[in-house]
């Protein structure tokens, strides 16, 4: 250039890579319908796009010693927490790895706390650039990862996984319906069953109005046999999915519609009230948007239905009270605490978390 001593070297290569389009999951039916692909630098544009900051730093890091991954912390650095910021840089620097070869799963696996017996995830995912350029302006970290759609929020809490993009493209009276409908149904999914059978394995424990909840059909197999076949089924029903091409998938969904419902029932394998149970719970799985916490529910619900079984009323207060200590010691990658904002105690921010308010200046 005229006038400088120097020239300037512009990385201008490019790498195949598939068009921007709506994520598979977390669709909304208002709002955009754009999503991160697998490339870091297109992700970064569509972030800046939404936040036309100066202070939204996009800091880029290599991972791996030997594939050296792209990686992007974004954040703005007038919002964030350095501390946090600090800790999570120097995890990732730290990070002992020839290659990520899954990408951001390899990256939290990395980095996150050795709880291999705790189900709960440690981070949450999304694929929407509004969903990320929101947490953002909340003073959140976002970490993008080279061949991943899907970018990790950070710091991360459970109260986090009650929030879901279409609350906020509705009026706030109706976004917070949905939310409280959401956990709501997802915390009954994990009680339902375990419940039903503590109340149906002993006759005249239940009073007289909930008499048609204590008989259920006889079948070929034990009411818990039943209950823990269907909750295997409904996971290989749904492994098998995932590899059925889509010309064939209207005719396995039939298939299995009828295996599991009508000719279970007629061969006598397992009682109706177990499929609407089921059913029911399946359902419910899918009113989340994270499939980590779907499964780590259903982990939880089997390991609760098996001590209800094996030491009845106390099975179950134990089981349930394990869990209240498993959640309450969890480990988050990096933040104050996996139970924030209720441990330690933040009202406003637990209230914003759980009730959809309306937007004003400082509200993203």
């Amino acid at each position: 250039m005229e006038g400088l001593s120097g020239a300037a070297l512009i990385d201008a290569k490019e790498y195949p890579s598939r068009s921007v389009g709506e994520p598979p999951d977390g669709k909304v039916l208002r709002g955009s319908h754009d999503g991160f692909i697998e490339a870091v630098v297109p992700n970064m544009a569509m972030l800046r796009r939404r936040i036309r900051d100066p202070h939204l730093t996009m800091e880029g890091l290599k991972v791996g010693q030997r594939t050296h991954s792209d990686v992007a912390l974004c954040y703005l650095d007038d919002r964030v927490d350095h501390a946090l910021l600090d800790e999570l840089r120097h995890k990732l620097q730290n990070i002992q790895a020839n290659s990520l070869t899954m990408a951001q799963e390899s990256v939290a696996e990395a980095i996150r706390p050795k709880q291999w017996y705790n189900p709960f995830p440690k981070v949450r995912y999304t694929e929407r650039p509004d969903t990320a350029a929101a947490c953002v302006m909340e003073g959140s970290i976002i970490l993008m990862v080279d061949n991943s759609a899907a970018v990790m929020i950070l710091p991360t809490t459970f109260f986090d996984f009650t929030q879901e993009a279409n609350d906020f493209y509705f009026p706030p009276l109706v976004g917070t319906y949905l939310r409280v409908l959401r956990v709501t149904v997802f915390l009954i999914s994990l009680l339902i069953t375990p419940a039903w059978y503590l109340m149906v394995s002993s006759p005249g424990r239940l009073p007289s109005w909930l008499d048609f909840l204590s008989s259920p059909e006889p079948a070929a197999l034990s009411l818990l046999s039943q209950l823990l076949v269907v909750e295997f089924l409904i996971d290989v029903l749904k492994l098998a999915s995932l590899n059925t091409p889509d010309t064939l998938s209207n005719s396995f969904s039939m298939l299995g519609a009828l295996i599991l419902g009508d000719f279970a029932v007629q061969a006598g394998w397992l009682g109706p009230e177990v499929l609407v149970y089921m059913a029911f719970v399946s359902v419910a799985g899918f009113a989340q948007p994270s499939y980590e916490l779907g499964y780590a529910f259903k982990l939880l619900r089997v390991a609760l239905l098996l001590l209800t079984a094996a030491f009845d009323v106390w099975g179950f207060c134990l089981g349930f009270v394990g869990i209240l200590v498993l959640l309450a010691t969890t480990k988050p990658l990096v933040g104050h605490g996996y139970l924030y904002p209720l441990i330690p105690f933040n009202g406003k921010a637990l209230r914003r978390l759980l009730v959809r308010e309306p937007i004003n200046r400082d509200n993203t």
